[in-house]
């Protein structure tokens, strides 16, 4: 068990390069759908295939179903990125999920960008249940990416009032 900002935090223990205690570690939420995204990442997990430790992944039913609000609250409670992993295209067992959540996050990219917190903070990928290796490599890019641009502005100020407030 260890400690990422306050929560313990099971596994992972084997961090190939462990950052040192006052490196910033972005939090990334991972939208998964239950279908093929959720399987690539439990596949990527029985390979042990490792990413930071700061990701939470939250299975939806379909990446169809996932709102506007579901996503927008994330970056609320402090998220500093937020990947929306579906079914490949043509391939969405509720038909054209994957396609609405497309047009979704286009969208909330767009608002994102007007508020001035960055529209690449959010991003979208379709895999199949078998691409672990792939699902991975989606979770360092979007790393990558929000590592570049900073702590996410919106849940930090919030993280710093609710601790003035104890």
């Amino acid at each position: 068990v260890i400690q990422i900002n306050g929560e313990a935090v099971k596994g992972n223990e084997k961090a190939a390069d462990p950052l040192p205690q006052t490196a910033w570690d972005p939090q990334i939420i991972a939208f998964c759908c239950n279908y093929c995204a959720f399987s690539a990442a439990a596949l990527a997990g029985a390979k042990r295939l490792q990413y930071p430790a700061g990701v939470r992944i939250i299975s939806v039913p379909c990446t169809g179903k996932l709102e506007m609000e579901h996503i927008l609250e994330a970056f609320e409670r402090g998220a500093d990125g937020v990947l929306v992993v579906g079914c490949l295209d043509g391939g969405c067992h509720y038909v054209e999920g994957n396609l609405r959540a497309r047009k979704r996050t286009d969208r909330i990219r767009e608002v994102l960008e007007e508020i001035g917190l960055g529209s690449v903070r959010l991003k979208m990928v379709n895999l199949s249940d078998s691409m672990a290796s792939l699902f991975v490599q989606q979770i360092q890019d979007i790393i990558q990416t929000v590592r570049e641009l900073g702590p996410n502005p919106l849940g930090h100020s919030e993280k710093k009032e609710s601790a003035g407030k104890l």
